[in-house]
């Protein structure tokens, strides 16, 4: 028996909710992206058109999730954003600043595990800070405190190798957090992770966005995640990948489980659902042989 929801503009109307989200519009712009594209040259001469004409405001303390179906190019922007990839037009500004490479004013948390493995998580930690030159007791407690932060204070002296999936990508979000960034991109960083460590990891990053003074932009495939994470999440379409809405996500913080369970949460969900899966684009379920034998019905 399905439940008839109210339409996501009916809890995006609610006036705390808007409220809430008209004062990040009022926040200073941290980053802006102006008509970006993207083509990959192919072998023959041609070219595949990954992105086309992206735009989008990111203002500060705000968490973007970025979302869309497969191919939509989710990664090839966080890529572009962080300066780890050329764009074929268009600009990246931060602070109104063009971008034109990787930056401390940006840090990065990727799906796989790039941690340092002869570096224990104390020195993974510390190597950004003495990379840019600090050193003395300053580093080792601000270390320290990233550390507590993350939950990892009595895994100081541990490798890589001695540490959970979770826990590997806790030192991660350390490590970036600790150069002091502006900006926290996330390419789908809990993609690999088991279902109990990633609902872990979700309610751990907000209890660090809401005590640290960053910016989150967040790549994800899953729609719960997103809803649960962000203030607003840009959806793409795919081939090309083209802004299709930027939702406002109607839920208040500080966020719970509970909330997945919420009409507004549902709404949300569904909206974006529909979008990246319009029903006239639904592919017709194909006729598959029979492989077991007749009377042995599953339903």
């Amino acid at each position: 028996m399905s439940v008839e929801l109210p339409p996501l503009a009916h809890f995006q109307n609610d006036e705390i909710i808007r409220a809430r989200m008209q004062r990040i519009d009022q926040r200073p712009v941290v980053m802006e992206v102006r008509g970006l594209g993207k083509t990959f040259a192919t072998p023959g001469g041609g070219g595949v058109r990954a992105l086309d004409h992206i735009s989008l405001q990111i203002h500060r303390r705000e968490f973007l999730c970025v979302i869309g179906p497969s191919g939509c190019g989710k990664s090839t922007l966080i890529r572009i954003l962080a300066g780890l990839e050329t764009m074929s037009e268009g600009e990246v500004l931060i602070d109104g600043k063009p971008v034109r490479g990787p930056g401390p004013d940006r840090g990065m948390v990727f799906q796989g595990y790039t941690l340092f493995p002869w570096l224990s998580v104390r020195d993974n930690i510390a190597f950004g800070p003495r990379m840019a030159g600090r050193r003395g007791h300053a580093v080792e407690s601000e270390v320290e405190q990233w550390m507590t932060m993350v939950g990892l204070e009595r895994f100081a002296d541990h490798y890589p190798h001695q540490l959970s999936g979770g826990m590997k990508q806790r030192v991660a979000i350390a490590r970036a957090l600790a150069n002091r960034p502006r900006i926290l991109l996330m390419d789908e960083p809990f993609g690999a992770l088991d279902a109990q460590t990633r609902a872990n990891m979700q309610r751990h990053l907000l209890d660090i966005w809401e005590r640290v003074n960053v910016t989150i932009c967040f790549i994800t495939h899953d729609l719960d995640e997103a809803c649960y994470l962000a203030d607003r999440i840009l959806v793409l379409d795919a081939h090309p990948g083209r802004v299709r809405e930027v939702v406002d996500v109607p839920l208040p913080h500080p966020r719970g489980p509970e909330q997945f369970l919420s009409p507004a949460f549902l709404a949300t969900k569904a909206h974006i659902s529909h979008l990246i899966h319009p029903p006239q684009h639904q592919a017709p379920r194909p006729e598959l042989p029979r492989l077991t034998p007749v009377g042995d019905d599953v339903y």
